[in-house]
């Protein structure tokens, strides 16, 4: 039989992840593709590797047959000849992965609806091919040029291998393990589910924010994760609602689908859209209002607590400088909290 060439050139590497490294490439038949390359961890034994690696192909065999808008698609599989690696050819997504926006600060309501709706839509339809994710986190959530979301990754991890994360005190895919997988119960759709709602939360607030609070690594074990959340004060309390619901310890009281939580996520209020910046020891929302910029600001250190609220002329519009409220002077934490959710409910 003839040897034929595949025609795929790697390209520069543009991502990584715990199994291996990802490279933009170009694919004769595809054009601009990414090309995950996995490859055995220094722990695995030879059997490991073999079993896994099985396992890798046949789910990336699974994803190349059950095309999603909302799924990275996944093009053809190879094996190394020396069986040392697995190549997996996926659609390239040119708007990159929502680690980037996640690191550099809080997003929008609006942009969070609608990743999680794009979210949702896909893991709804691949639930019901059976799949579960067992790795929804921002890294593994792209987006195309026009700004469509996708999942990326899909099946690609095992409960043999989550049980493994659990060892790995510094691999941030534990804060995303649900209750249930702590305490030895196996992965399900209702898993996923609640890694769904860590990523929103995580989206709504931003790395700074997120790298204040303790590890839920070492809480969510513990039971009662989502009662101790922290919350940004513009985020209402109706999206709270839904994301703790999503993180419910009770299996049966979280959402029971993919497609009750999109339910829940598309009767969310997205306005009046602010503009957030986390920051050490201060927060700062800004949000455009016709020729006017509205201004809040919240000094926060372990001993300092105020807020004030003002609204500016635009750089070339006249104006006074206008007062909305504020803290009157420095208070409890707790007060300038309540003070600042009164506000931004009105």
């Amino acid at each position: 039989m003839a040897t034929l060439k595949s025609g795929l050139k790697i390209g520069k590497q543009i991502g990584a992840g715990f199994f291996g490294k990802v490279y933009l490439a170009e694919d004769e038949a595809h054009g601009p593709v990414a090309v995950k390359v996995l490859t055995p961890k220094a722990e695995w034994s030879a059997a490991d590797w073999d079993v896994r690696k099985k396992g890798f192909v046949a789910e990336a065999q699974r994803l190349s047959r059950a095309a999603h808008d909302h799924v990275v698609k996944v093009h053809h599989v190879v094996e190394a000849d020396d069986g040392a690696s697995v190549a997996i050819c996926m659609e390239y997504c040119a708007g990159g992965s929502l680690q980037k926006p996640y690191e550099l600060g809080p997003m929008t309501l609006k942009a969070v609806q609608k990743i999680a709706t794009d979210v949702l839509l896909g893991l709804q339809t691949m639930h019901l091919r059976d799949m579960i994710h067992r790795d929804i986190k921002p890294a593994n959530i792209l987006r195309d040029e026009r700004g469509k979301a996708m999942l990326g990754d899909f099946g690609l991890v095992t409960d043999e291998l989550i049980r493994g994360y659990a060892d790995l005190a510094d691999y941030a895919y534990n804060d995303h393990l649900a209750y249930e997988v702590w305490q030895g119960v196996g992965t399900s759709v209702k898993s996923d589910i609640w890694a769904v709602g860590a990523t929103l939360y995580r989206l709504l607030h931003g790395h700074s924010w997120y790298q204040q609070m303790e590890r839920p690594r070492a809480t969510i074990p513990k039971g009662g994760f989502a009662d101790r959340l922290a919350w940004l004060p513009h985020v209402p309390k109706r999206w709270r609602r839904v994301i703790r619901q999503m993180l419910e310890d009770n299996t049966t009281k979280r959402f029971q689908s993919a497609d009750q939580a999109l339910s829940a996520v598309s009767k969310l209020p997205v306005s009046p859209e602010w503009d957030c910046t986390v920051e050490v020891n201060g927060v700062r929302w800004e949000q455009l209002k016709g020729n006017r910029v509205q201004i809040v600001e919240w000094d926060r250190t372990p001993k300092r607590n105020q807020w004030s609220a003002r609204s500016e002329a635009m750089p070339g519009s006249k104006g006074q400088k206008k007062s909305m409220g504020g803290s009157d002077g420095i208070v409890a934490a707790k007060a300038a909290i309540s003070g600042l959710e009164d506000f931004f409910l009105t």
